[in-house]
C-alpha cells in the first residue's frame, strides 16, 4: 500500500496515480470520511482528469457502504463542490489535482457548509483510520447501505454567483479566458451566459492530459497563450483558471499579468463598500497595498499564515468579509468562506465594465510596489539555511523581525518573507519593496545567503 505520510498533505490527499492511487484506496477514503464526519449524507465531484470519475464513483461506494447517502455532481470545480457543499449543508469531497501534472490525482475535503478539514480537524484520524482497515481488511459495512444520487447544480452555482455581483450595469467587454483544457471551459459559457460579454475561449475543452499547456496559471509561461491572444484580439482583459478553476488569474489589455494582490485590494473596496467596517484576511506575502487599502476604506486588515486552511479559519474566527491570498486564491463570506477564483473574476469585470478606463489604470491604484515574485531555492538543510538568513538580519538597525510563518524580515522601505515548503526540500523567497533596484538588491543579498 502507499505511504499515506507522503500523500495526505494539509488539506487534501494527493498522489500519482496508479502507484499511490487506486479505486480500492478511494473507497476505503470514502468509508473514513463518512465516520470522522459522522454524516447521514455528503457530496461528491470529480475534475476532468481520466482517472477522476472511478475514484470519485469508488470514494461514493466506501460512503454508501457505510449506511450514508452520497449525491454525486459529477464533474465540476472545485469552488461548484463548496457551493453544492454550502447550499446543501453537506460535507464534501472533491476528486482533483488542481494544477499539478496529468498523472496525479487527489481529494480535497470539506465539512459540511464548506469548512475546511485540515490535519487537526480530520484529515490525520482519515489517514489512521485507511491505514488500519488496510492492513486488517475493509470496515464492517451498514446494516442498510446509503444511496448514491445524481444532481447537477452548475446552473444553480452559476445563478448564485452572479446574485453576489451586479453585472448588469456594466458596459459591454471583450474578453479571453484561458481554462487550461481544465473546469473552467465547464464553468466559464454558464457563468457567463447572458452577460454582456464578448467571449473569447482558449483550450475549453475538457482534457486532464492538458495538450496544450500545464493548469497553472501561476507559472508564467502558462500565460504565454493568453498574453498574445489578448493582444492580438484587443480584448479588455484576459482570465486564466487553473485545473480545478478555484483560481483566477488576469493579465490586463497590453497583455501584461495583473497582481494577485492587486486584485485582493481591489475586491476588498468593493466588498468594504457592501460591508463598511469589515474584516479583511490577508496572507502575510500579499503586498503592503492589500492593508494598506482595506484601511483606506474603513476595514480592519488582519495579516495571517499563507495556505487554505489557515485563511478559513481565521475568516470564521474573526467573521471576515473576504479573504485573499498571493497565489490568486480568494475567500467570501457570502460563498461560505471558501474560495472561488470565478467571483472574484465577476468582481474585476464588475469593476472594469463600470468606468471607461482600461484595466492597467483601474489597478493602478492598488498596485504601488515593486516585487520579486516567489522564488523557489533547493536546500540540503531547510532549517539551517533559514538560520543562516535569520543571523544575518536579526538586531540589524530599522529591520523587524517575525516568525507567523517562515522568517519574514521588515523595514520602512522593504520586506521579505522566506518560508520552507512543506512537500519539497525547498525554501521559498518574497521580496517586495519601493522599487525594482531594492527588490533586486535584498533578494540577490538573501539568495546569496540561502544557496551558499
Amino acid at each position: 500500500m502507499a505511504d499515506l505520510s507522503q500523500i495526505v498533505k494539509a488539506y487534501d490527499v494527493r498522489g500519482v496515480v496508479p502507484d499511490q492511487w487506486d479505486e480500492a484506496l478511494a473507497e476505503l477514503f470514502g468509508a473514513a470520511f463518512a465516520q470522522v464526519t459522522g454524516a447521514d449524507a455528503i457530496v461528491v465531484g470529480h475534475d476532468m482528469r481520466p482517472s477522476s470519475p472511478g475514484l470519485s464513483r469508488a470514494f461514493a461506494r466506501g460512503a454508501a457502504a457505510r449506511g450514508v447517502d452520497v449525491t454525486e455532481i459529477g464533474l465540476c470545480s472545485t469552488d461548484q463542490l463548496y457551493f453544492a457543499s454550502g447550499q446543501l449543508d453537506l460535507p464534501g469531497a472533491m476528486f482533483t489535482a488542481s494544477h499539478n501534472p496529468a498523472q496525479y490525482n487527489g481529494i480535497k475535503l470539506c465539512r459540511k457548509g464548506a469548512a475546511p478539514v485540515g490535519q487537526d480537524t480530520g484529515l490525520a484520524e482519515i489517514r489512521s483510520l485507511v491505514e488500519g482497515w488496510a492492513d486488517s481488511g475493509a470496515p464492517e459495512p451498514a446494516a442498510t447501505p446509503g444511496t448514491l444520487t445524481w444532481r447537477d447544480v452548475l446552473a444553480d452555482y452559476a445563478a448564485y454567483l452572479r446574485s453576489l455581483v451586479d453585472l448588469s450595469g456594466i458596459r459591454p467587454l471583450k474578453v479571453v479566458v484561458d481554462a487550461g483544457n481544465g473546469m473552467g471551459g465547464h464553468t466559464v459559457p454558464t457563468v457567463f451566459e447572458g452577460l454582456p460579454i464578448e467571449l473569447t475561449p482558449m483550450y475549453f475543452e475538457l482534457d486532464g492530459t492538458f495538450p496544450n499547456h500545464e493548469a497553472n496559471p501561476l507559472d508564467p509561461k502558462n500565460l504565454v497563450d493568453l498574453q498574445e491572444k489578448v493582444r492580438e484580439t484587443g480584448a479588455d482583459i484576459g482570465l486564466a483558471f487553473d485545473g480545478d478553476a478555484d483560481r483566477c488569474f488576469a493579465v490586463d489589455e497590453r497583455g501584461e499579468p495583473v497582481s494577485p494582490s492587486a486584485i485582493t485590494a481591489l475586491v476588498a473596496a468593493r466588498e468594504l463598500a457592501k460591508h463598511p467596517g469589515g474584516t479583511v484576511i490577508h496572507n502575510l506575502i500579499t503586498s503592503w497595498s492589500v492593508p494598506e487599502v482595506v484601511k483606506e476604506h474603513g476595514g480592519e486588515a488582519v495579516r495571517t499564515r499563507v495556505g487554505h486552511s489557515f485563511i478559513k479559519e481565521e475568516m470564521a474566527r474573526t467573521g471576515a468579509i473576504f479573504g485573499g491570498e498571493h497565489s490568486a486564491h480568494y475567500y467570501f463570506r457570502d460563498f461560505w468562506n471558501a474560495d472561488t477564483g470565478m467571483l472574484a473574476a465577476l468582481h474585476v469585470l464588475a469593476a472594469l465594465g463600470g468606468q471607461d478606463g482600461p484595466l492597467s489604470e483601474l489597478v493602478r491604484e492598488y498596485d504601488r510596489y515593486a516585487g520579486s515574485g516567489e522564488i523557489n531555492s533547493t536546500v540540503a538543510d531547510q532549517a539551517a539555511s533559514a538560520a543562516a538568513v535569520r543571523a544575518a538580519y536579526e538586531g540589524r538597525e530599522g529591520t523587524e523581525t517575525d516568525e507567523l510563518d517562515g522568517l519574514t524580515v521588515t523595514t520602512r522601505d522593504w520586506w521579505f518573507n522566506l518560508r520552507a515548503s512543506n512537500t519539497e526540500p525547498l525554501l521559498r523567497l518574497n521580496v517586495e519593496a519601493r522599487d525594482a533596484e531594492t527588490v533586486a538588491r535584498v533578494r540577490d543579498e538573501v539568495l546569496a545567503i540561502v544557496r551558499a
